[in-house]
Formats: structure tokens, C-alpha cells, sequence
């Protein structure tokens, strides 16, 4: 009995890789549109697509990030400047897409750009802390999408949005867990409504990786302004120094177990927008499939212990 059963899991494991390495016909023909390629993995994807033929719309915040990344591809690549928090950016950057595809259509949208500052206690934040992270993580990949939804459900093209683990299992206060928790939610429902007009949706989950998302100076830099300038003394004296102490090393720690290969990331990204059978959500990462994703399916009170256990804890505690 278990030997038939291990040859029906190793078959239907099979039959799965069959199915992801068939690839979508006519590549260089296709439009793909990125959005926060000044760095990271914006960046690596487009020069990635780029080598793979694909013609490449990538999207940067400054000037400076699109003329480096030109100098680093084909001509097939062009940039345009965009910030996902002003919706006059997003129309100038959607036109300028629309201009290019033609009546082909965006065969592929990777909603790419995002921030993590302001990481810290809840209670150290102000509703405008919250409001600029979700301005750009989740509002900005929601306001892009709608506007380039036209041209790709014409392509009958693909969504890639960028979430993470911290969409799974909420790690530390701020806005980031939280604008990932929506881009999840956004992304569940952009998938059933696209399905009937052949669109599909991916989900990029990623663990903890090296970039400039994740830089442990300005991390350290925006904890200390927020606990001298902001912190009130009644969190002062709850929290105390030591707690501060021990989260910076927590975050300096945190940095130091980042991968550096970015590429497990593009590479998740890459075979979503070219296999013909793409995944609804990819793990990329060891942290994220062997501890993160399966933490996210334990019972809520063991979620909680092992937060405890890998957090600082304030000073005045019962």
C-alpha cells in the first residue's frame, strides 16, 4: 500500500514538472512592465528578462537608477520614472506603456516596488508612519494594476505581485506585515476576477534577502530617531534602553542571515511570466519554505511562542 502511494505522490511530482517547463511561445514578442527597478530585484529582473529577449519596460524611481540599468542592457530595455504614491505618475506611466505596447497589450505587470522603514513597536508609530508604507506597498501596487488592467487582459497576460513572508506571519509592528497581508488579499481577488478573461495572477513570496529593502543602517538610523525625537516618556520607561539595545542587535542579526542570491527571487518571478502553467504563489528562500511557510500554518499559540522566544522584551513586563 505505501509503495503504491509513494508512486502516486512521485508521479503527480513529476507530471507537476512537466507541466512548469513548458514555456510560452513567441517571448521576444511579449511586453513586460516593472515597477521599482532603480535596485534589488526590479533591477535584476529587468536586466534577467532583458538576456532572456523579452522586451523589457522598467520602471524607476529616479533617473539616476534608469540611466545605470540602460547602461547594463540591450536597447530593447527602456525606462520611465515613476513614484506608485502619485496618481499623476502612475497616468504618465501607464500612457507611456500604452504608447509602447500598441494593440499587443502588457503581457506582463510585476508589481515590484516597495519600502520597509518605521519597523518598530506599534505603539512608537503615528498613523502617518503607517500611511507612507502602505502609500507605496500596497495602495501603489493597487493604483498601478488598475491602470495597466486594460492592457493586460488584451495580452491575455500576467500579474506578478511582490509580497513576502511577513504576509504570512506578522514578525514586528509597522506597516510593512500589514501592506503585505493586503497585497495577499488584493492578489486573491485580482486572481478569480481575471481568471474568466485568461489573466493570471502570482504571488511572489519571498524570505529574507539582501537588499536595500532590508538594510540594517537605516533600520538602526530610523529606531534611534523614532525612539529620542518621538517616543514618549511613558514608552520610554515601559521599553527602556536595553529593549532598544537588544532590537537593534536583533535587526543587525536579522541582516546577517539574509541571502544574498537574488536570483531565487527573479528566478520565481522569470517562470511566472514565461511558463505556460505558473504557480499561484511562489516561496522564495530556504527561511521561507522550511520555517516561515510552515509556521504560517501552526496554531496561532505556537505562532505567538515563537515570536516570544526570538523577541526582545520591554522592561516593565508582568
Amino acid at each position: 500500500m505505501w509503495l503504491y502511494l509513494a508512486a502516486l505522490v512521485g508521479l503527480c511530482y513529476l507530471l507537476r514538472w512537466y507541466r512548469e517547463r513548458q514555456v510560452v511561445s513567441h517571448l521576444p514578442d511579449k511586453f513586460v512592465f516593472i515597477t521599482g527597478c532603480d535596485s534589488g530585484f526590479g533591477n535584476l529582473l529587468a536586466r534577467q528578462l532583458d538576456m532572456r529577449g523579452l522586451k523589457v519596460l522598467a520602471a524607476c524611481l529616479t533617473e539616476k537608477g534608469a540611466k545605470e540599468l540602460r547602461a547594463q542592457t540591450s536597447d530593447r530595455l527602456q525606462t520611465v520614472t515613476l513614484d506608485v504614491t502619485k496618481t499623476e505618475s502612475i497616468t504618465a506611466a501607464a500612457q507611456w506603456v500604452k504608447e509602447r505596447v500598441g494593440d499587443r497589450g502588457l503581457w506582463g505587470l510585476v508589481n515590484n516596488a516597495g519600502i520597509a522603514q518605521a519597523s518598530t513597536p506599534n505603539e512608537w508609530l503615528t498613523k502617518q508612519d503607517f500611511v507612507d508604507i502602505l502609500n507605496v506597498n500596497l495602495l501603489g501596487v493597487i493604483e498601478v494594476t488598475l491602470s495597466l488592467l486594460p492592457l493586460v487582459r488584451k495580452a491575455r497576460g500576467r500579474v506578478v505581485n511582490v509580497s513576502s513572508v511577513m504576509g504570512r506571519v506578522s514578525l514586528f509592528g509597522g506597516g510593512y506585515c500589514i501592506s503585505k497581508y493586503g497585497v495577499e488579499a488584493f492578489s486573491d481577488s485580482l486572481r478569480r476576477e481575471l481568471s474568466y478573461f485568461g489573466v493570471k495572477v502570482a504571488i511572489i513570496e519571498p524570505g529574507f534577502f539582501k537588499t536595500t529593502v532590508i538594510n540594517s543602517e537605516i533600520f538602526v538610523q530610523n529606531l534611534k530617531e523614532l525612539w529620542d525625537r518621538r517616543a514618549s516618556s511613558e514608552v520610554k520607561q515601559i521599553y527602556d534602553e536595553k529593549f532598544v539595545a537588544s532590537y537593534m542587535k536583533t535587526i543587525k542579526l536579522k541582516e546577517q542571515k539574509c541571502s544574498q542570491d537574488l536570483s531565487l527571487v527573479t528566478n520565481c518571478m522569470e517562470h511566472a511570466l514565461t511558463a505556460c502553467h505558473p504557480r499561484t504563489r511562489y516561496s522564495a528562500g530556504w527561511d521561507a519554505k522550511l520555517f516561515y511557510l510552515p509556521m504560517s500554518y501552526l496554531p496561532t499559540f505556537l505562532v505567538d511562542a515563537i515570536v516570544y522566544w526570538n523577541s526582545p522584551r520591554p522592561a516593565k513586563v508582568l
